[in-house]
C-alpha cells in the first residue's frame, strides 16, 4: 500500500505562483513514477505532469509545459508541483498519484491522495 498527502493548495491571483507538496509513505519503492492530476468541477480528471523517482525524468501536456515544474526530494519521499503564470482556468482541485509505469491516464495510477484545491482568481 501507498499512502500519498497534498498540501499547499490555496487561493491565489492570476499570474501568481503556487507549489503543491505531496508527501509519501508505505510502499513507493515499488512506484516507479508519479503523477499530478486535476479535476475541475464538471470535468474530467486531467493529467498535468509526471515524474520519475529514480531519474526525476519529467513529463508535460502542453496546456501547462513552461508553466508546471514537477520535482522530487527522495530523501524525504516527497513530490512537488511548482506552478507559474496562474490562469483562471487552472482552478482545479489537485491531485498526486503513483503508478509503476510511465502513463497519462488516471487509470494506470493505483494509488491517490486526497487532493488540494487550487483557486485562481482575483
Amino acid at each position: 500500500q501507498v499512502q500519498l498527502v497534498e498540501s499547499g493548495g490555496g487561493l491565489v491571483q492570476p499570474g501568481g505562483s503556487l507549489r503543491l507538496s505531496c508527501a509519501a509513505s508505505g510502499s513507493i519503492v515499488s512506484m516507479n513514477v508519479m503523477g499530478w492530476f486535476r479535476q475541475a468541477t464538471g470535468k474530467e480528471r486531467e493529467f498535468v505532469a509526471g515524474i520519475s523517482w529514480s531519474e526525476g525524468n519529467t513529463y508535460y501536456p502542453d496546456s501547462v509545459k513552461g508553466r508546471f515544474t514537477a520535482s522530487r526530494d527522495n530523501a524525504k519521499n516527497t513530490l512537488y508541483l511548482h506552478m507559474n503564470s496562474l490562469k483562471p482556468e487552472d482552478t482545479a482541485v489537485y491531485y498526486c498519484a503513483a503508478a509503476r509505469t510511465v502513463s497519462v491516464r488516471p487509470t494506470e495510477f493505483p494509488y491517490w491522495g486526497q487532493g488540494t484545491q487550487v483557486t485562481v482568481s482575483s
